[in-house]
């Protein structure tokens, strides 16, 4: 049998991208801000309803400069619960994450928190929409303005993800997307930081290319962060497919949710009606004393009859030596991250596929 994976990369017919590549094998124009590169940034503003978008060659870099750019000193507060890369881009930026804890309903950043962790040092609040679930930006807005704190948002699972209407990536100063294969939206390898002038895309821009000003000068200490032409092309195609996909992950969603209804131990995420979601993830919690199995031995049931699960996230960013913390401090966090299982979900996954899921976990 071949294995179920827990996710699946956004693949447009190979028919539709070969006039792309074709046209840039004819412009000979392969990276450094081409044709495609600029018509992506274009349709990806109007298809996310935001001001500007500047693309990068990977969401790491994209957060990266993106905190760059806002010339931040001392403390950054942020999450726990989260990839790696959220607290890396703040060291990488010589700054030090202040880790807080989670509100246990959204696996986000509790604002609650936020407050108390501030300190003279500190100078931004980096949260991350968790599972593509929007964060309590009005809460973390009030807390911003009153201590004059900048506000960044790691969106790299909100792509498309509104909130009463609103896209979600407006949010903050500014909000960076990744488009890495494994996420609803890809460009193989990519990212972006949203922004709201076309003075911090300039910024931006030319952060991602060493800093160059002009041909001549350099007035930034940059890095090499572009989006190639290929890469972009892809982006185009996949763009036209995206709604598609995400019907198809919300139809899965749907099913999981009502299969799960009435199954002990199992609790998922409470999905508003005012959210409108890209169902990038479908995070399970496991409770042992009614489930009667440990998140682990669900994890090793599920391999044995070749379905991929993944602890997302295990261990916490604050487990890593790296970031060493004491994680009685963020409790909450400690507990989800001990539960999570996230169960295959994507597009191409095949109806009898998700129904053997659903039987090894529930039978």
């Amino acid at each position: 049998m071949d294995k179920i994976t827990v996710t699946s990369p956004l693949l447009p017919p190979l028919d539709e991208l070969t006039p792309y590549l074709e046209d840039i094998w004819q412009r000979k124009w392969l990276t450094n801000s081409g044709h495609y590169h600029q018509q992506l940034e274009d349709e990806l503003c109007k298809y996310l309803d935001v001001p500007y978008i500047s693309l990068f060659s990977n969401g790491t870099l994209a957060l990266i400069t993106a905190l760059q750019s806002l010339e931040l000193t001392g403390e950054v507060i942020t999450t726990p619960y989260t990839f790696v890369a959220t607290a890396h881009a703040i060291k990488w930026n010589n700054l030090t994450p202040v880790f807080v804890d989670i509100d246990p309903a959204t696996f986000n950043i509790d604002p609650a928190k936020i407050e108390v962790a501030i300190t003279e040092k500190t100078s931004a609040i980096l949260p991350v929409h968790v599972y593509g679930t929007p964060c309590n930006d009005a809460a973390i807005d009030a807390i911003a303005k009153k201590h004059g704190l900048k506000v960044i948002y790691d969106a790299a699972h909100a792509f498309g993800v509104k909130e009463c209407g609103q896209s979600v990536l407006n949010y903050g100063d500014l909000s960076i997307l990744s488009f890495h294969a494994t996420k609803a939206y890809s460009t193989i390898e990519g990212g972006a930081v949203v922004c709201k002038t076309l003075e911090q895309k300039q910024r931006l821009d030319q952060l991602k290319n060493f800093g160059f000003e002009s041909e001549t000068q350099i007035s930034m200490c940059g890095m090499n962060a572009k989006l190639n032409e290929l890469q972009a092309a892809f982006g185009l195609v996949a763009l036209n497919k995206i709604d598609e996909s995400i019907a198809k992950r919300k139809s899965i969603a749907n099913y999981y949710d009502k299969a799960f209804s009435t199954t002990a131990g199992i609790k998922t995420l409470d999905n508003h009606s005012s959210l409108e979601l890209n169902y990038s993830y479908y995070p399970i919690l496991i409770d042992q004393a009614e489930f009667g199995l440990t998140r682990d031995e669900l994890l090793e049931k599920l391999q044995a009859n070749n379905i991929l699960a993944r602890r997302y996230f295990y261990p916490l960013v604050t487990q890593f030596e790296l970031y060493k913390g004491d994680a009685s401090s963020t409790p909450n966090a400690k507990s989800i991250s001990e539960q999570v299982l996230c169960i295959p979900i994507h597009n191409a996954l095949a109806e009898e596929e998700q129904m053997k899921v659903i039987e090894v976990i529930c039978g």
